[in-house]
Formats: structure tokens, sequence, C-alpha cells
């Protein structure tokens, strides 16, 4: 008649469709049965009021009542399936009724009421089991647990002999900013319209014997800007490939502010223990489409290599990579995949003709490894051999790791007080390990895959699944095992994950006593987050200095107070055996320890410093306020912060100025080794001005001496004579040297 009006028409159904109504009755709730079974596994990645996780809720009537449904899911369904023989009305509607009523109060109504009525009025007590497991399993999930807590002592006793010793350490701070280094490293370096510097890393090398952290950028090619050329044969047959790099030390500039190059030119021309004896660039980081080598030579189409002065070199790829393009088929097909007939009508083509594709680094090593997350920012390496190679960090990751909160779930817009073009790894990820470094030959585009944690239970499944595709730890190059770095994405990952969970107290993380935050900076004055930096310095109770990455913590603020000191510091370790040993040093709360926003402050209300970047935009110069660093140095810190002037007539940013502060002294000065002689000379005076007052006239009179030379120095420095600021000093250090004497002699 048309469908079921009123319960009259279901009494009034033939018995063979109240039997079909039961079956499709007792699949629903079989399946429904099925439902509650998984339903009690997703608990386990869910929040729950203060609990990611099963909290009390779940454990004490969540659960039993899932059992419960499940029970009666089952029950109902094989009364239904009984039902297929008796066809009753009632024995179709009851099991049905029945597993409503237990579904809506066991589904929503009970658990509800039992976390506000019983749970929330006793939270801290009912959740503080359920807290630790939650606590535990996030800081496994992002590997906290392995981080070595230690107290740092602050210590106000830094002395020029204490920098002396720490040499290594003061002559790798860096002073090179990426965005100001780019912008240099592509008008003196690029030499050609068509090459192009995309990114800046930092690494370190041996440099004569001693370890140098240095800025390295490589000269891509970027065909499509070929003046007034863009031509199918310029793009896919003559300009094939980058060549050379860029090396500078991160802390040396010329005296007219430009950096200092390691390596150079074209071809490279290196000053220091560095050689490239295969210098093309075939694979990177540039958007490089497909291309031929090996073609049909003419005088008009042949492999660029490189411009010398009025003419080009050529030259012929010998690498390893390529498919051969011999046969009329695969000219076909592939014309078909890349949408051109040029394949397919041009004459150069001959069989040793070989397409490269897949040339950008990123998209090359996904298209063999979906399944993993890779970092940001792959990097250049130079092997002993002279050759070139990409080093790409990957990760295992997952979204679904029992009692780990997933990452950033509380925090939606983070990411806009991050620097300008940092990005976060994926948001909900709640597990994660960097267990893969993936390696790219420049020229050959050979791709590796070693594992580099194999601990981690995902890169083993992986590694049973693909068992050619990945090799172990032991089988890395001696140079990858040199030059390996902590992965910055993973560290800035980690350290906002440990914002809340280096609380392991259960009453203090509810409670939320000790939230920490990462700390801003001003950068080309705008504040942002300061990043995760690397460094060459010596860790407390080390002796040697090392490579490390490292990023300071603060307390959070509120909307009534605004908190800016150091409250922490944390590093990864990046050489030998200790790679990815990760210390956290703590400062005593007892002690203010100046934070960065702090340092930038003074800095703004330095008078002097004002002055001079007044005069600097009065004379028609943009200045550029560059990261600052924080150095710890034997236990104590050293704030560095690079001054870059940019001429609007050139465009060329120079660096021009390095600011330094140690405790409440700050100075600027030309270079950072005379900012911090001034700052620690500076030191000395104050402490000699105290003992003036029990002191002898001729004591009084040397300090008065020397301080009119320091004043001297600092005022010749602001009008920029040189010759009169080292004159001054001059003076200084003898009136420092006398007074050093009479201080030792008794006066």
């Amino acid at each position: 008649r048309g469908g079921l009006r009123s319960w009259s028409d279901l009494y009034a159904l033939s018995p063979p469709a109240r039997g079909h109504l039961s079956l499709l009755g007792a699949l629903v709730l079989l399946t429904r049965a099925w439902g509650y079974w998984l339903d009690r596994f997703e608990l386990l990645t869910r929040s729950s009021g203060a609990v990611f996780g099963v909290g009390y809720t779940d454990a004490h009537v969540r659960i039993p009542l899932l059992h419960l449904l499940m029970g009666t899911a089952v029950l109902c369904a094989v009364a239904l399936l009984l039902n297929l023989r008796l066809r009753r009305v009632g024995w179709l509607l009851a099991p049905l009724g029945l597993w409503l009523v237990v579904a809506l109060l066991g589904g929503g109504v009970l658990p509800s009421l039992y976390q506000r009525l019983v749970v929330i009025p006793n939270e801290m007590e009912r959740e503080a089991e359920y807290l630790r497991h939650n606590i535990a399993f996030t800081r496994f999930a992002f590997g906290l647990h392995r981080i070595r807590e230690q107290d740092y002592e602050v210590e106000e006793s830094l002395t020029l002999a204490a920098l002396e010793a720490n040499r290594d350490t003061v002559e790798n701070i860096r002073l090179w900013d990426e965005t100001p280094l780019l912008v240099t490293f592509a008008q003196l370096q690029e030499i050609r319209p068509y090459y192009a510097f995309l990114s800046v890393d930092n690494d370190r090398y041996l440099i004569n014997g001693r370890l140098r952290q240095v800025a390295l950028s490589p000269r891509e090619m970027e065909a499509s800007a070929v003046p007034g050329a863009k031509t199918w044969i310029n793009q896919h047959l003559i300009y094939t490939h980058g060549y050379g790099l860029c090396v500078a030390p991160v802390n040396e500039a010329t005296e007219e502010g430009l950096p200092r190059f390691f390596l150079k030119d074209i071809p490279p021309v290196a000053s220091a223990d560095l050689k490239v004896a295969r210098p093309e660039i075939y694979f990177g980081e540039a958007d490089y489409q497909y291309v031929l080598v090996r073609i049909r030579e003419t005088p008009t189409t042949r492999e660029f290599d490189y411009p010398a002065g009025e003419q080009n070199v050529y030259t012929r790829y010998a690498g390893r990579d390529g498919i051969p393009l011999g046969s009329l088929l695969r000219r076909a097909l592939f014309a078909l995949r890349f949408r051109t007939v040029n394949l397919l009508l041009t004459r150069l083509v001959v069989p040793e003709t070989r397409i490269l594709f897949y040339r950008n680094i990123r998209q090359r090593v996904q298209r063999l490894a979906p399944f993993l997350e890779y970092d940001q920012d792959p990097y250049m390496v130079i092997n002993e051999e002279g050759r070139l190679f990409w080093v790409l960090d990957a990760y295992t990751v997952a979204r679904s790791f029992p009692y780990a909160e997933p990452f950033l779930q509380r925090e939606p817009f983070l990411e806009r007080d991050l620097p300008q073009g940092r990005r976060l790894l994926p948001r909900g990820i709640n597990y994660i390990r960097n267990a893969v470094k993936a390696t790219v030959d420049a020229y050959h585009g050979t791709v590796t895959f070693y594992i580099s944690d194999p601990q981690d239970p995902l890169i083993q499944a992986y590694a049973r699944i693909f068992p050619h595709l990945f090799r172990p730890q032991e089988d890395m190059p001696p140079w990858l095992l040199r030059h390996r770095r902590y992965p910055q994405d993973l560290f800035l990952t980690q350290a906002l994950v440990y914002r809340r969970y280096h609380m392991t107290d259960p009453q203090m993380f509810y409670n939320q006593e000790d939230l920490w935050a990462l700390p801003k900076e001003l950068y080309a004055g705008t504040p942002q987050l300061m990043v995760p930096y690397y460094v060459v310095m010596r860790l407390p109770e080390e002796e040697r200095e090392e490579f490390l990455l490292m990023l300071p913590f603060t307390p959070v603020s509120t909307e009534r107070s605004s908190k800016h000191n150091l409250i922490a510091w944390m590093a990864a370790r990046c050489d030998g055996e200790d790679y990815g040993q990760m210390l956290l040093f703590r400062f005593p709360k007892r002690k203010l320890i100046y934070g960065p926003m702090q340092i930038e402050a003074r800095i703004d209300q330095d008078p002097y410093i004002s002055s001079l970047m007044t005069l600097w935009h009065q004379r028609g110069s943009q200045v550029l306020r560059g990261n600052l660093l924080v150095i710890p140095v034997e236990r104590s810190l050293l704030y560095v912060e690079p001054l870059y002037l940019t001429a609007e007539a050139r465009g060329l940013p120079e660096l021009k100025r390095v600011i330094a502060a140690y405790g409440d002294r700050l100075t600027i000065a030309p270079a950072l080794k005379e900012a911090l002689r001034a700052l620690f000379e500076e030191r000395i005076l104050t402490q000699a001005e105290s003992l003036l007052a029990p002191a002898p006239e001729s004591l009084r009179r040397r300090v008065e001496e020397a301080w009119g030379n320091y004043r001297r120095a600092q005022q010749a420095l602001a009008e920029g004579d040189f010759e009169g600021y080292g004159e001054a000093l001059q003076a200084l250090e003898r009136v420092l040297s006398e007074l050093r004497s009479s201080l030792g002699s008794g006066g």
C-alpha cells in the first residue's frame, strides 16, 4: 500500500516481511556491537576532560557501558534472528526498543552526568593516575623522555681571559642571518640571471684544522629566467643544471661589511680546505623540469655548463641517471606524459639520449617513499671527494598513539608568530621519530635511504615491507656521519610540546603551574618567535667544542603579566656518537636572567644606538636588526645581535655593527671582537670605579684617564673615525695595563 502509515500497518505486515525486517535489524545490531568493541580503542586517542586518552569516567563508566551496549546489541540481535522463525511483531519491536533505551542512556547521558557530578568536583584526585599516563606517553611519543635535565647556575664572572679560553665558541657566533646573506649571495655570486640561490644552510667543516660553522648555498639553475629565450630547446636541452656553491664563515665580514668566502665563483675557487670536483647540480631544490641529455650536438644546441667571460663552456652529461629515449614508442609515451609533441618531432634525440625528470629533490624522495614526512630544510654537503650531496631528514609519524596529545591541538594560530617562510610539521600528529636520513647525489640523482633510528617500530615495519629501499645505520658513509644535523623541524616540534610536558608531576600539570613559552625577538622591527639555531660551543663539563642546535625558553605570559626572562635552554647534540642526545639546562628561579625581548628593549632604550640608527635612516639607508642569539659561555650568557645596513642605491645588506650584551652591560662596535673587548673592558672600569673612594689620588687619576679614553673611543666610533677609535683603544690599553700593575702592587 505504499509503506507503513501507523502501528496497525506494522501489525498488518505479512510474516515474510516481519522476518525480513528482523534479519535487517539483526545485521544492524551486530554491526553496532562490533562498533562498540572498536569504540573502546578510540578512547585512547581523544580528549577526555583534563586528560588526553582514557580518563576516570572512561575507565569506570564509559568502557563498562560499552561492554553493556555490546552485550545488549548481541542479545537483541539473537532475539531478532529467532524471530526469523517466530515472525511476531512483539519480538521485532522489543529488542530494538531495548537497545535504543540502553544506547541513549549508556552512550551519552550516564557518562556525562557522572563526569559532571562525580569527577569534576574532585577532578585532580580522580584523574591523577590517568594524567600520569597522558604525560608519560606524550613524552615518549615526541622523544621528550630522552631529554636529560640539569641545573645551570649562572655566574657573573665572565672575563676576556675566559672568552679567549673559549675562542672556538666566540669565533663561531653567527653574525650572518639567512635573509640578508641570501640577498648578498645573489648580488655577488649569481653571476648570470639564470642562476639562483634559493636557501642558506648552516653546517660545520674542519677548516685549517679547526671546527668552523659555515653558511652554505648552492647555485641552482632557473632556466625560465634565461633572458628573452624561454624556448623549449633552452629549457629542456641546453640549460640543464646549476653550478657550484658559496661557502662563507658565519662570523666574518670584510671591511665593507660583506661576507668572506671560503668557496665562491665559477669555476669554484676555494680559500680553505674545501674542494669541489663535480660542481654540476642536476638535482636540487629548484623547480627543475625534465631535460634531455646526451643529445646530438650541433653548433647551436650543446648542453651549457658555465659561463667563462664572454664565452660559454659546454659539457655532456656523464651521470648514471636517466631513461634512454632510443625507441619511437618510448618517445611517444614520454610525449604523452609531459604533454608535448616536441619529444616526437625533435631531431636531436639519438640512441644514447636520456631523459631526466623528478629532479626536485623533495619530489624525488616523496615518489620513492611517500609514507614518510620530510623536513622542510634539505642541505648540501661536500664530501671528501669533492662531490655534492643533498641530505634530507625524514620522519615516521602517527596520529593514533595512545594517550599522546596531538601536536598543537590547543594553539590554532601559532604559525602567525613564526618567522616568514617557516612552517611547522603537520598538526594532529602525536608520534614522531627522525627515523631516516636520505641522500641525493646532486649529479647522478642517486637516492639512498639510511635508517637513523633503528629502534623505531614504524621504520622497522617499513624496512620489512621494502627490504631493498632502506639501508642500515652502519652503512652511512663517513661524510654523512660527520655532517649529520639534528633537524630544526623536529627540534621545534619537541620544544613546543615540551613547554607543557616538562611538568611530570600530575598536580603541577593539572594546575599548569609552570607553563613555558618560546621567547620572542625583534627581527626587522617586528616581534617574532625565536626558532632553533645552530651553534658551535662547549657544553658544561665537556672538554671540546661541538656543533649543537639550541633554543631558550621563557615563562608563559598572561593577560595580567608579561614575563620575558629566561627560565631554561635546550640543546641537541649533532656530533659523532653523541648525535641525538638532548639536554635541558634550568636557570635558578631566584635569579633574573634576561630574555631576548628584555635585551631588545635595552637596545631600543640605549641613546647611543638609537641615535646611530636614526642617523643611518636620515642618510637614506635601511637598518635591519638581525637575529638575537643567546650564547652560553662558561656558565654565563652572552647576547649578540648583528646590525645590517642597506643603502637605497645598492640594496646590498652590509654587516655594519654588532651589539653585544652581558649582564647589565651593552656595547656596539663594527666587529664582534671589538664589541666584546669594549664590553669587558667597561666591566673592568666599572669595578675599578668602586675602589675610588679609598684609593690613592694617583690611582684615581689613572682610572679617570682610562675612563676618558674609553669615552673618546666611543665618540670616535659614533663619528666613524676608525683611526681615532684605534688610537683611543691603544691609549686605554696602556692605562689599563698601568692600572692593573698598580692594583697588583697595592697602589
